[in-house]
């Protein structure tokens, strides 16, 4: 393969994200390649027109392709590529490789946060601790706090970040089953595995249904009435996937119904989620801003994913990650 970069002395990278310190990162590294950081999307698409290197997520909607003459790269910031238009990246010759692996352990911890947090009631605790409300002993065993130990999990979705919740959840003594599409190969630490055309029935057994699937046209509202009907009424729905993996309105139905008992939500369709929204006000719901695979630790990952892809680009080498 021929190189597709040209020289270092001659690029420009464009780094596109409101929070993340990337450019402070890429700094330190003394690469000597020129970039800029824009941490506002108008700014960032006025000037898109500079890079030979884009580094962004969410900025990248609406970019204004006809105006990225020079793009030849875009090193996504997150693993999820539903933001991109393949086909019209493909057409001018811009290739793009996501951050795949980058947070696999960051979303599983948080994923296993998300049910120890639901199982031992400790966000209803952070709220009468605000209260200053100390909550005495419940008679009900059915509305105590609960152990992990001999539940089941089902996990939808075995990539990195579900094969890496799949081993915290053995370290709990959990049975785990994953949903895959190939079952033909026994997985260790995963005690059974499901095809998709299984997963109503499987969700039947699971106490916990942990969604880590990227989100596809098989995967969107994947989690629909029907099987959200499915669950137990004793069970947990964790989504660190997409929030579209979920029909919303049918779990916000299935949660004024008592359908299943909490869930632990990292995204949501839309994000920001709406003032509006009723997943605020159930008491059973714990929700976090998508902030799964935010950890003090990111901006270096992806930095050595784009360092290491810039010089396979520059040999003629496949990308790390590579999608197109």
């Amino acid at each position: 393969m021929t190189s597709v970069l040209p020289a270092s002395s001659d690029l420009t990278i464009a780094f596109g994200h409101s929070a993340y310190r990337l450019g402070e990162e890429f700094a330190r590294r003394n690469t000597g390649i020129r970039f800029f950081e824009e941490r506002e999307t108008a700014a960032f698409h006025a000037r898109i027109g500079e890079a030979d290197i884009a580094v962004v997520s969410g900025m990248w909607r609406g970019v204004p392709l006809e105006k990225a003459g020079k793009l030849k790269f875009v090193q996504s910031i997150s693993a999820g590529i539903d933001v991109y238009d393949l086909a019209a990246m493909k057409a001018r010759g811009i290739r793009l490789a996501s951050a795949k692996g980058a947070n696999a352990t960051a979303v599983a911890e948080h994923a296993i946060g998300l049910v120890l947090a639901l199982a031992r009631k400790i966000h209803t605790a952070r709220d009468n601790q605000a209260k200053k409300v100390w909550r005495g002993m419940i008679g009900d065993p059915a509305e105590r706090e609960d152990e992990l130990a001999g539940k089941t999990m089902l996990i939808v979705g075995l990539g990195g970040i579900g094969l890496k919740l799949a081993r915290f959840a053995k370290a709990f003594e959990m049975t785990v089953i994953g949903v895959k599409r190939d079952v033909s190969q026994a997985i260790a630490g995963v005690d059974g595995l499901v095809s998709p055309d299984q997963l109503t029935k499987a969700l039947g057994s699971a106490d916990i249904v942990a969604l880590t699937c990227p989100l596809t046209p098989e995967t969107e509202n994947l989690i629909n009435a029907e099987r959200l009907a499915a669950m137990k009424p004793s069970a947990l729905l964790i989504n660190c996937a997409r929030g579209k993996v979920v029909d919303e309105d049918a779990l916000i139905a299935t949660l004024r119904a008592g359908g299943i008992a909490g869930a632990g939500l990292d995204v949501t369709r839309e994000e920001p989620l709406p003032a509006s929204s009723p997943l605020w006000d159930f008491e059973n719901v714990l929700i976090t801003p998508h902030t799964g695979g935010e950890t003090a630790s990111y901006e270096r990952r992806i930095i050595d994913f784009l360092i290491e892809n810039i010089g396979r680009l520059q040999r003629g080498e496949d990308l790390v990650n590579g999608v197109i």
